[in-house]
């Protein structure tokens, strides 16, 4: 079993959509041995719940700086025995104490067919460039926002009536097909 730990910030639809595959046997080789958040209001809070999996929330704004809260998440990590990070909606830029630890370790996740659209709010410059097409891009992170290389993407048609709701679900249910899928090539 590979030890791996899932990050986020948000609401962990891409989360759960990664448990429930592990439960379904699609990912069992992976071991996820905590959800770590830096937001205690999360709802991933509430879904890792679901799934009886610790949760590490640790508030970067309880530490003096970056380097010290990458520290105390290198700390769990270790203790825990994490091979890999998987990034599901993990809304900050990993800085290069954590990168040092984990080159080549971390998955990410992003709405949009990169190198389009990095950053937050991805659907909403898709809607606004008015694109034709858009999707869902797996990549190993790296020192800057959505610049990893790209291991896999998936595309969907952006239709004139789309909405930000109508063209995040779309993408979302992208993003449940691609990540555990890539989740399963890459990390042995």
């Amino acid at each position: 079993m590979i030890k791996t730990a899932i990050f986020a910030s948000g609401n962990g639809s891409n989360f759960e959509k990664i448990m429930e595959n592990i439960e379904y046997g699609h990912l069992s080789h992976i071991e996820v041995t905590a959800l770590f958040t830096d937001n205690p209001n999360a709802f991933c809070v509430e879904r890792a719940r679901r799934f009886n999996l610790p949760v590490y929330i640790i508030d970067p704004r309880t530490y003096d700086n970056k380097k010290e809260y990458e520290e105390a998440l290198i700390t769990r990590l270790s203790q825990e025995r994490v091979s890999w990070i998987i990034l599901a909606g993990y809304m900050r830029l990993v800085g290069p104490t954590l990168l040092s630890q984990y080159e080549g370790k971390i998955l990410n996740i992003h709405p949009s067919i990169l190198p389009s659209f990095p950053g937050k709010d991805a659907v909403g410059q898709a809607l606004d460039y008015g694109v034709r097409v858009t999707g869902a891009t797996v990549h190993y992170v790296d020192s800057g926002m959505d610049t990893g290389e790209i291991i896999d993407q998936l595309s969907c048609p952006v239709y004139p009536d789309d909405t930000r709701d109508t063209l995040q679900l779309r993408i979302q249910n992208l993003e449940y097909e691609l990540y555990p899928r890539v989740i399963k090539e890459i990390i042995k």
